[in-house]
């Protein structure tokens, strides 16, 4: 009898400790690029898409949902390993409403960044824009959930931005002259103390709306996608040097913003998420993690295509997408993405639990 009590004890605590964890995290809201865009850009007039085959092939029933890859991002990842859900819902896509947001969603938009200048490039969502999303969005969780408990859902949820890649390989780099021309403005490093100070004031744009919980994602080794090794002749394909240093001289910027904030204000958990040397870590021993090719992509050639061009060449993708790092020549597979994921969890997310 006693031993059966105890057993009854031990289960009532593992469900209430379960619950607990499931009271932290009640939701995951999402801010970004197209490393965390779930098809928010299937709803505004943009080239910037990728809701067409060959995109999606191994998502849940095959289907081109929107999200840049063959599957899964690394947001329905992460979400799924906190024991949120599976997937995180895209807030302009209209087969779902504010029940399936109450848990979680993303506002993020393929080609953005942190800069307005960057989003103005392919005219997608920039990430003001986002913010206001994210407003109306609390105007509906609190008339479907009540002012209280829709105050709880953000306090507790966890806030996930992740941008900046197309600020420099897109915008920056991509348009050295002209009129408006970032170069013509910012030394490099000015351009990422600019960025800094954006990063900054949006952190503290959703402190100020009640956020506590929030993940700062870092840079990958943007030298090393498939698009940068291709264009670089001169180095013989290998990874941009000058480019992994950018990203990595910027994620130091973002992890000691993260040290600053969190001195600064009163009740936040702001954490920084770097992908940088697991990424690093896939490229130079992709072996250990069952990858074959590092340098091109699984679409089409994998050399320089993505968006309408991997649809255009479908024919030459590969057939097994996870013995490749990269799906497209700029974005990874949904093997690398659970990857990343997992490490990101682990290092930087865990605290959440």
């Amino acid at each position: 009898m006693a031993y059966a009590y105890f057993i009854w004890f031990l289960l009532c605590q593992f469900l209430v400790f379960v619950s607990e964890i499931q009271a932290k995290l009640p939701a995951v809201i999402v801010f970004g690029d197209s490393s965390v865009d779930a098809g928010n850009n299937n709803f505004i007039p943009t080239v910037a898409r990728s809701n067409f085959q060959p995109y999606g092939r191994d998502f849940n029933g095959g289907r081109a949902t929107g999200r840049f890859s063959n599957g899964k991002i690394a947001t329905d990842f992460i979400s799924e390993a906190l024991g949120v859900k599976p997937t995180i819902p895209a807030y302009l896509d209209p087969a779902y409403n504010i029940s399936d947001f109450a848990t979680g969603v993303t506002f993020a938009s393929a080609a953005t960044g942190y800069d307005n200048a960057t989003s103005n490039v392919l005219a997608v969502i920039p990430l003001w824009k986002e913010l206001e999303y994210y407003k109306d969005y609390q105007k509906l969780l609190r008339a479907y959930l009540g002012e209280t408990k829709a105050n709880e859902i953000i306090s507790e949820a966890l806030h996930i931005i992740s941008a900046g890649t197309n600020d420099f390989l897109e915008n920056y780099y991509a348009m050295p002259a002209g009129p408006g021309s970032r170069q013509t403005q910012f030394t490099i490093t000015g351009y990422q103390d600019f960025l800094a100070d954006i990063v900054q004031n949006f952190v503290k744009s959703l402190y100020n709306l009640g956020a506590r919980k929030i993940s700062l994602g870092g840079l990958p080794p943007m030298g090393c996608m498939p698009l940068e090794r291709t264009t670089n002749l001169m180095g013989q394909h290998e990874c941009v040097e000058r480019y992994n240093n950018v990203a990595s001289q910027f994620n130091g910027k973002l992890s000691g913003l993260v040290l600053k904030l969190n001195k600064e204000l009163p009740g936040i958990k702001l954490v920084f998420s770097n992908p940088y040397f697991a990424f690093m870590q896939i490229i130079r021993r992709p072996a250990l993690y069952g990858f074959d090719v590092t340098a091109v992509a699984c679409c089409a050639t994998g050399m320089f295509e993505m968006g309408y061009a991997c649809a255009r060449d479908s024919m030459l993708s590969c057939t097994n997408a996870d013995k490749y790092v990269f799906w497209d020549a700029f974005h990874p597979t949904q093997k690398t993405n659970r990857i990343i994921a997992d490490h990101v969890v682990k290092s930087a997310l865990a605290k959440f639990l």
